[in-house]
């Protein structure tokens, strides 16, 4: 599945062909080395170093370890090979170690603001279209924890569920009666009364949507370790340290995801 993706990736910057690449080179050798432009936690290397792979025979002789943090400066990758092997690849190897090191950073600051206490930072859905699988990975490189990686593999009702089947109680009736045990259940819930309600159906998750710190704790009395318990809705760096409450088992935040940027980084080939 990775290399079919990746395959696309690159079929997708080359089209029918590199017009400037084919139109200069004429079999010269080189040696890539891509440089980070600011620091960061590194993620998605295996997958860049494949995209130069998919194109041509490359020899690696130089790779830092996903995971890893890295300072302006430093060399993440130093490859050598054909040089149109490496300029076709070029853009393509580089979006991907810039974005997935973007997520995982953004990742590793809101997991540090989570030391010292037992909550689980999870992701969302709230993924990039086709990436979602590469962004994941670095969510988990950055530290945290997939929440479910599509609609298939767990039961999450939310209000729009609640809206077609009439309310709560009967939308996790419905799933009940259609969808097999060995799936966990989890509400999404945006009153103390809807607390009540999901209690009362023995659900396994409860997420408590855009509560105040206040009602979180509220929640969580109620709950009184009946069903595990997420936060969620609006999660920031700014607040997040607002909602480590104990009894708090996760919390979720499309952020770490939908608003980490690229990191800067280049690269350099030095003809051999």
């Amino acid at each position: 599945m990775v290399e079919r993706q990746l395959l696309r990736f690159l079929e997708e910057d080359l089209g029918h062909g590199d017009l400037t690449t084919e139109g200069v080179f004429r079999g010269e050798f080189a040696r890539a080395v891509i440089l980070a432009k600011e620091e960061g936690i590194l993620a998605g290397m295996p997958f860049c170093i494949k995209v130069f792979e998919l194109l041509g025979a490359v020899k690696l002789l130089e790779a830092k370890d996903d995971g890893c943090s890295f300072s302006k400066g430093e060399v993440l990758l130093v490859l050598e090979g054909p040089a149109d092997v490496l300029l076709k690849a070029e853009r393509t190897a580089l979006n991907l170690l810039e974005r997935l090191s973007g997520v995982a950073t953004q990742t590793n600051r809101f997991v540090k603001a989570l030391e010292g206490t037992n909550i689980r930072l999870l992701d969302t859905r709230k993924t990039t279209p086709g990436l979602r699988y590469f962004e994941k990975y670095a969510v988990r490189v950055g530290g945290g924890t997939n929440h479910r990686f599509a609609l298939y593999d767990m039961v999450l009702i939310k209000d729009n569920h609640k809206a077609i089947a009439g309310g709560l109680r009967e939308a996790i009736r419905r799933v009940r009666e259609r969808v097999s045990p060995v799936y966990r259940i989890e509400v999404e819930v945006e009153s103390l009364k809807e607390v009540e309600e999901a209690l009362s159906e023995g659900v396994d998750i409860i997420m408590l949507d855009n509560f105040t710190p206040e009602l979180v704790r509220e929640a969580v009395r109620l709950i009184g370790g009946k069903a595990l318990v997420e936060v969620s809705g609006n999660i920031s760096l700014d607040n997040i340290k607002n909602y480590a409450i104990e009894g708090v088992d996760f919390i979720s935040a499309g952020a770490i995801i939908h608003s980490a940027r690229f990191l800067d980084m280049s690269m350099k080939l030095f003809r051999i």
